[in-house]
Formats: structure tokens, sequence, C-alpha cells
């Protein structure tokens, strides 16, 4: 049988995130945070930091994970294995960014928002799956790029 388990699939996923454009993701989710936050403050009565760190938390892990696999043939040899794995397998790649998205935003909506421990997981869960949707759809469009 030549199937991986869950532990290889999220190793080869990490491992074409590691090529990930990592500034670029961090400068566009503090970037789309600051601007929804800063709207908020300038409409009354519409801010809300909560909200607006998720947004940028989010938008941080899709740029990562589609600047990973945007282009598949650079880096080092495992990486571009990787890549083409992701590629090849986008539902499965788009799990690890979706992780990524729950496990960063569930203190933000615990501590800063004070939901409680239920409702931060809920608004955590949910961001997971709306980026592990919006990740592997893109991922799925660039699926050509695999060889």
């Amino acid at each position: 049988m030549n199937e991986l388990s869950r532990r290889e699939e999220l190793s080869l996923s990490g491992a074409a995130l590691r090529g990930a454009p990592w500034k670029a993701a961090a400068v566009g989710g503090g970037v789309v945070a600051a601007a929804s936050y800063g709207m908020g403050v300038i409409l009354p009565g519409t801010a809300d930091l909560p909200w607006a760190l998720g947004l940028g938390i989010s938008l941080f892990a899709l740029i990562a994970a589609i600047g990973a696999v945007a282009k598949p043939q650079e880096g080092d040899r495992v990486t571009r294995q990787a890549r083409s794995w992701s590629l090849q397998h986008p539902w499965k790649f788009a799990l690890l960014p979706a992780g990524i998205t729950a496990v960063l935003t569930y203190p933000v909506q615990l501590v800063i928002d004070g939901e409680g421990i239920f409702g931060a997981a809920w608004d955590s869960v949910w961001r997971g799956a709306l980026v592990y949707l919006i990740a592997g759809i893109l991922t799925l469009t660039m699926k050509g790029r695999a060889r």
C-alpha cells in the first residue's frame, strides 16, 4: 500500500509551507486587520478588534498557503516534491492552513472577545473551515502546475 498516514500528509503540507512567503503573508494580514479596525473606528460604533484580528489571521494563512504552491518548481528538492504533492491533493494540503487559522484565532476570541471556551472554539472552527474551503478551491485551480 502506498497510502500515507495523516501524520505524513501533515508533514508534506508543512514541507510545502516551508517556502511560503511568510513576510508577505504577515504584511498582508496586518494591513487588512489594521484597515478593518481603522474603518470601524472611522464609522462610529462599528470598531471590532477581534473581527479585524481574525480577518488578518485568516488572510495571513491564505496568503501563505497560496504563495507556497504558486511556484512549485522553486526551492530545494524536498520542497518541490511537497509542493507537487500539495497541488495533487489540494484538500489534504488545505487542512494545515485551516488548522493554523483555527489555532491562532482561538486565543484572540477567548481573551480579547471574551466569548468563553465554547464560543471562542466555535468562531475559530468556522474561520478555519472558511480558510479550508478557500485554500482548497484556490489550490485546486492551480492543480495544472503540478507535474
